[in-house]
This record gives C-alpha cells, sequence and structure tokens, in this order.
C-alpha cells in the first residue's frame, strides 16, 4: 500500500476537471443558444458559416436593392401615363384642327393648347427624378445589384420622353418680343430727351429707312426708341449704335445732348423702357433683359442664356453661349458672328444681330407640333400616333422590368431562407440535445465528487497496519 501518490484520487480527480468543463462549455452553449462561440469550438465549421453569413446579408440587401429598383421604375412609368394622357389629348386635338369647320382663329387657339401640352411633355420628362436623378431625359441608364456577389446586376435604360424626342415639338417656336410691324415712313423726330426721361424700344418686322427733316437718314433701320408722346428720337440697324435727331438742345444741363454726338452706344439692345441719364451718351439700361431677335428654330432646350466673350474667359479664346440656369456652355460661336453651334459643330441657333458682351435673352423653344393647317392637323394624326407607340413601349419596357424584379425578389427571399437555415445548422445549438448533454455532466460532475471523496480515504487503511 502506498500514500504518496493517492492514484484512485488523480484518476478521479481527472475525471471531475473533464466532467466539469464539459457541463461549462455546456452552459456557454444553452445560454447563447450557438453551437460555435469560438474559433476553437469548431474551426471549419466557423469558417463555413461566416461565408454563409455575408453571403445572407448580402441577398437580404439586394431584395432590398430590387425593391428601390421597382420603386424608381414606378416614378418613371406614372410620370408616363400622365404623358400618355397629354398625348391622347393632343391627337384629338389634331382631329379636330383636321376639320375645316374650324376657322383659322380657332385653330390658333388649339394650337395654343397645342403648344401648352407639348411643354407640359418636355417639363415632365426633364422634371421627373428618383433620389434626385432625372429618369426622363434620356440621360438615365443605371444598374440594379440583385445579387449577393459581384457582378450580379441588371441595366435599365429609359430613353428621352421629351416632346422634341416623340416628334410632337413644333418647329418655329422661338419667341421673339417686343416685334412691330414698320411704320409708314418713319420719320426721326428732331426733339430733345430730358433726363429721366423713359423711352420705349420697338424691333421692326422688316428694315426700313428712317429719315429726319434736316435730310439725316438711318439705313435698314430695324431699332427704335420713341419717347412717351410716341415720336422716334433714335433709330439703329444693329441694335448697339442709335442715330439721334440732328439739332439738340446742346447745352441744356437737363437733357441728354444727342446733337452733339449724333449717334449713342447701348450696351445691346434693351426691352421696354430705357431710363436716360443726364448729360451722358448711353442711357442706364442695366436693369433690362437684352432681347434678341431669333431669325431660326434652335435646338437649344428653353430658358436663359447669356453670351460669354472670349475676353471674360481664362480657359479659352472662344466665345460662348451659357445657361445661367447651371452656368453650362450651351453653344460656342461659329465663323459667322451670328451662328452658333453645339459640341459636334452642327448650328443650333442664329440671331439676327451680333450680341454683345454679357447679354442675357430668353429661349423657348417647345412649341407644340403645327396643327395651324387642315393639312398640317391632319400630318399631325400619325406623328402623335408614333409618339403614343413610343411611349407604350417605354412603358411596357419598364413594366416588363419591374415584373422581372418581383420574380428576382422571391428568388432572392427563397435563396436567403434556405442558405440561412444552413447556416443555422453549422452556428446554432441543439437546445435539445445540449440538455441531454448537460444532464450527463451534471450527473458525472457530482458523481465525480462523490468518488473523490472516497479515493481520499482509501489511504487511511495504513493506520490498521499501525495497530
Amino acid at each position: 500500500m502506498r500514500i504518496n501518490n493517492n492514484i484512485s484520487a488523480m484518476n478521479t480527480y481527472s475525471r471531475l476537471t473533464s466532467a466539469q468543463g464539459a457541463q461549462s462549455k455546456s452552459l456557454e452553449k444553452l445560454s447563447s443558444g450557438l453551437r460555435i462561440n469560438r474559433a476553437g469550438d469548431d474551426a471549419a465549421g466557423l469558417a463555413i458559416s461566416e461565408k454563409m453569413r455575408g453571403q445572407i446579408k448580402g441577398l437580404n440587401q439586394s431584395v432590398r436593392n430590387a425593391q428601390d429598383g421597382i420603386s424608381l421604375i414606378q416614378t418613371a412609368e406614372g410620370s408616363l401615363n400622365e404623358t400618355h394622357s397629354i398625348l391622347n389629348r393632343m391627337r384629338e386635338l389634331a382631329v379636330q384642327s383636321s376639320n375645316d369647320t374650324n376657322t383659322n382663329a380657332d385653330r390658333k387657339e388649339i394650337q395654343n393648347e397645342m403648344d401648352q401640352l407639348a411643354t407640359e411633355i418636355t417639363r415632365i420628362s426633364g422634371n421627373t427624378e428618383f433620389n434626385t436623378q432625372k429618369l426622363l431625359n434620356g440621360t438615365f441608364e443605371g444598374k440594379f445589384h440583385i445579387g449577393a456577389n459581384k457582378d450580379q446586376n441588371m441595366t435599365l435604360a429609359v430613353s428621352d420622353m421629351s416632346s422634341k424626342a416623340l416628334g410632337v415639338a413644333g418647329t418655329g417656336g422661338l419667341i421673339v418680343s417686343n416685334t412691330k410691324s414698320a411704320a409708314t415712313t418713319p420719320a426721326l423726330a428732331d426733339l430733345a430727351v430730358s433726363a429721366g426721361e423713359k423711352l420705349t424700344l420697338e424691333v421692326l418686322d422688316t428694315a426700313t429707312t428712317i429719315g429726319d427733316a434736316a435730310g439725316t437718314q438711318v439705313a435698314n433701320a430695324k431699332y427704335l426708341l420713341k419717347n412717351e408722346a410716341g415720336d422716334i428720337v433714335g433709330a439703329s440697324a444693329d441694335g448697339k449704335v442709335f442715330s439721334i435727331a440732328a439739332d439738340g438742345e446742346a447745352g441744356n444741363a437737363s437733357t441728354v445732348d444727342f446733337a452733339g454726338a449724333g449717334e449713342v452706344t447701348f450696351e445691346g439692345v434693351v426691352k421696354g423702357d430705357v431710363t436716360v441719364s443726364a448729360n451722358a451718351t448711353t442711357p442706364a439700361n442695366a436693369d433690362f433683359t437684352a432681347d434678341v431677335a431669333l431669325a431660326e428654330e434652335t435646338d437649344l432646350a428653353s430658358g436663359s442664356y447669356k453670351y460669354v466673350t472670349a475676353a471674360n474667359r481664362a480657359d479659352s479664346t472662344v466665345d460662348v453661349l451659357v445657361n445661367t440656369a447651371n452656368n453650362e456652355i450651351a453653344a460656342y460661336i461659329g465663323a459667322n458672328a451670328s451662328e452658333w453651334k453645339d459640341a459636334a459643330g452642327n448650328v443650333v441657333l442664329e440671331t439676327s444681330r451680333n450680341l454683345v458682351a454679357n447679354e442675357e435673352f430668353e429661349i423657348n423653344s417647345a412649341s407644340g407640333i403645327n396643327v395651324s393647317t387642315q393639312e398640317a392637323a391632319n400630318t399631325a394624326i400619325k406623328t402623335i400616333d408614333d409618339a403614343i407607340t413610343a411611349v407604350s413601349a417605354e412603358r411596357s419596357k419598364l413594366g416588363a422590368v419591374q415584373n422581372r424584379l418581383d420574380h428576382t425578389i422571391n428568388n432572392l427571399t427563397t435563396t436567403s431562407e434556405n442558405l440561412s437555415a444552413a447556416e443555422s445548422r453549422i452556428r446554432d445549438v441543439d437546445m435539445a440535445k445540449e440538455m441531454m448533454e448537460f444532464t450527463k455532466n451534471n450527473i458525472l460532475n457530482q458523481a465525480s465528487t462523490a468518488m473523490l471523496a472516497q479515493a481520499n480515504q482509501m489511504p487511511q487503511g495504513v493506520l490498521q497496519l499501525l495497530g
């Protein structure tokens, strides 16, 4: 009998320690609900589980991506629904104007409504947005990421749905303000102009020769300055340099001495009233927008534009037109100072005179398709039919993509569900099974404790030998 090494106690203690460790792990798994709480629990299983978790999260986000895509499509398609309604009304007007029971005045009113409808189609195409992205102006081409992994996406491009792209925008839709008919042999009045007096600018349809009593003549005049009494006190061929009467009241401090100069230079043609400054050869006109006679149809979008010369541009030697709404260059000057070209070199605007530095003007190019005559209205019916077909095709495409995304969402949801089940089998604990293990380890722990007490008593048998 040996007492220095109680082998039975040591063996029992080892079993007790093992039972306590197993019981501790069972408690950890039961309290967390996870079979793998650390890499040491199952190194391979942990790696597989984390990869699956990445896939599951990607699939769930892809479902949300697809749902956002459907929302975008519904936004675009909803706007096209209104475009369809407008086109149907335009077709109705075209059919109405095709009937010769209408007079020219009737057709003028029909044309006015047609212009407004075309403008609204263009406004819808330019203003329909989703998350600040324009959808119907021909610039949207996006990818919907509908998978958990790289390159699992689909592309959607939406066509330009403006009135011009649909073919229902009119030609010659540029508006020239302050246009007047030329008077019969107008004369340049021999009058002075008082300081503070307002002059009205008129733009003639046809250039004519303006003369005064002293024999002064202005050839090919298209721009007239009139005082409040209707007298012509200035005339110009180019809208910049105006000839005036031969004998103003020189030396009178309360008047502008036109007589001494013989002409007055403006910073560009103005529209409306011009206030004359005292003792100056240039009437103040900074508060007025320049009026430009637009000679031909333009492809420039409706809006406000500013002429910026090369001298005012540090980055170029080319004169340009700038869209004042977004400060983007819309056109550049061609070889002819009245011709403006786009980036491809196409002439998009011709003005009836040369522009002046920093001159601003408005363009309205959004008129509707011509229905002002029986022939034009009859032709317009087919054009509008083609536009309706184009919108129908675009809406059909959007609807097909939306249906595709609906199926995509169902597929992604099912895949995510099945992958989650597989990941759960690897990562999550089986509570019933683990409870069995815990009960077993608990019993073993108690039994080992009792046996360790017994093993510790075994060396006491040596005392019997000592008597």
